[in-house]
């Protein structure tokens, strides 16, 4: 049986940064590599680069550093969206592995 996974979307790589240190005093997670994405509606967002941080470890464990990243989050910058998958499927582990951060 995967890890949960929690994705948490955030505006900015700093308040992705500060979620992820929240999140990961809150819970025993290890960190998936970050991703980014700009959007075409990209100049009327607060910050232009949504950042997606990526938690693992048991549902508990998740669900512990979510709440403590989306708290860290919204006083940051702002949260886009969250979602908690508890078990992935071994597909779905694989795409957590990519990231645009090495694309130009």
């Amino acid at each position: 049986m995967n890890q949960a996974v929690g994705i948490l979307e955030v505006y900015g790589l700093v308040c992705a940064i500060m979620a992820a240190d929240a999140g990961c005093k809150a819970g025993n997670v290890t960190i998936e590599n970050f991703d980014k994405n700009k959007p075409a509606n990209a100049e009327a967002l607060p910050v232009p680069n949504l950042i997606t941080v990526k938690f693992r470890g048991s549902i508990a464990d998740v669900e512990a550093a979510m709440e403590a990243g989306i708290e860290m989050a919204k006083q940051v910058a702002g949260v886009v969206q969250h979602h908690i998958i508890a078990n992935p499927t071994d597909d779905a582990c694989k795409m957590l592995k990519l990231n645009a951060f090495d694309k130009k």
